[in-house]
């Protein structure tokens, strides 16, 4: 893992911009449902070619809004 996602601690640790590791160590779920999470439904990807970014605002709104998809329905 990043050394730099072990150091934050907080929110404004974060950067601006997260990727897909960064949804992971905040989640705290692995590589394969952190990738399935951020192609769900609902949440607020952003996408340049084969980049997947979110904003920290935008994925803490999302988070707070409790819109997280179940993949067992």
């Amino acid at each position: 893992m990043n050394k730099d996602l072990k150091r934050a601690t907080d929110y404004d640790d974060l950067p601006l911009i997260l990727d897909v590791s960064h949804i992971q160590q905040i989640m705290g779920i692995s590589k394969v449902s952190a990738y399935a999470l951020v192609y769900s439904e609902g949440f607020p990807l952003i996408r340049r070619g084969r980049l997947i970014k979110v904003s920290k605002r935008a994925f803490f709104e999302w988070l707070e809004g409790g819109e997280v998809a179940c993949s067992h329905e």
